[in-house]
């Protein structure tokens, strides 16, 4: 399109400008996950600490409590749950005060 100025002066008119597309992907940050360790003690029984995975550990079976329950005692702890952060310190509290020895929470 050519327009024409009083002076004689030709000039062409702009073209629209595109703006470049923005992505629509969007780079999920996910929050990171935390650990529940249990210790082992001098204290606690077998079947009180399998009783209170199964209690307090949503999915938690009793043949994996006592799986858990085992390592603790032969190993000195056990990752018994892993995930988001305020489930971790629900579970982690509830484990806590039936008096199961607990590491602190730590990231995954």
């Amino acid at each position: 399109m050519t327009m024409r100025f009083a002076t004689g002066v030709y000039a062409m008119a702009a073209s629209p400008t595109v703006a470049p597309e923005k992505s629509s992907q969007v780079t999920p940050k996910l929050y990171p996950n935390y650990k529940i360790i249990v210790l082992n003690d001098d204290f606690n029984t077998f079947q009180h600490v399998a009783e209170c995975l199964a209690k307090y550990i949503p999915g938690m079976t009793s043949d994996r409590a006592w799986e858990l329950t085992n390592q603790i005692h032969y190993e000195g702890q056990a990752i018994v749950w892993v995930g988001p952060l305020e489930q971790a310190e629900l579970y982690h509290q509830q484990l806590r005060r039936a008096d199961l020895t607990m590491a602190p929470l730590e990231a995954a």
